[in-house]
């Protein structure tokens, strides 16, 4: 799995109090599961929630919470896609411990990409990126070569 390792590294970049005290930032993966079928090859989909936990944060929370959401639009965008997903793809509680300070726990259902092929009798392991984003290209929808619509995505 690299995401949390890739998260760590976002989050850790832009806030100054994390760069201090990178030991207040933990991370757990919790409900983890494997997901692979009947294919031809052992590619298969990791499936986890994150549990991202800071400690004796004494911040602004939207200084935590921004850098997250830019790293999720990026490697993990179907979280905003839904309804149904940005109700329950990114969630957070706070632990108030006193007037500057507290602890904040955030979860995030990530999935990760694995594809494996076999090369000469070896086996190899690559994790394949998000899809990206639609790009509003320019399109013409043509039925029996006449043109019908154009449009953009």
């Amino acid at each position: 799995m690299l995401k949390p390792n890739q998260l760590r590294e976002a989050m850790t970049a832009s806030s100054p109090l994390l760069q201090r005290n990178p030991e207040s930032l933990n991370m757990f993966v919790d409900s983890g599961r494997i997901v692979s079928t009947l294919a031809s090859s052992l590619s298969f989909e990791y499936q986890y929630q994150l549990n991202i936990l800071v400690t004796d944060y004494a911040g602004d929370i939207d200084l935590i919470i921004v850098p997250v959401l830019a790293w999720l639009r990026e490697n993990q965008p179907d979280i905003m896609a839904t309804e149904e997903k940005r109700r329950t793809g990114f969630t957070f509680k706070a632990d108030v411990l006193s007037d500057t300070t507290c602890d904040l726990s955030i979860d995030l259902q990530l999935t990760e990409r694995v594809i494996v092929r076999s090369v000469d009798g070896a086996l190899h392991v690559d994790h394949v990126g998000e899809p990206p984003l639609p790009d509003n290209t320019p399109y013409q929808i043509y039925t029996n070569g006449v043109p019908v619509s154009g449009g953009r995505v």
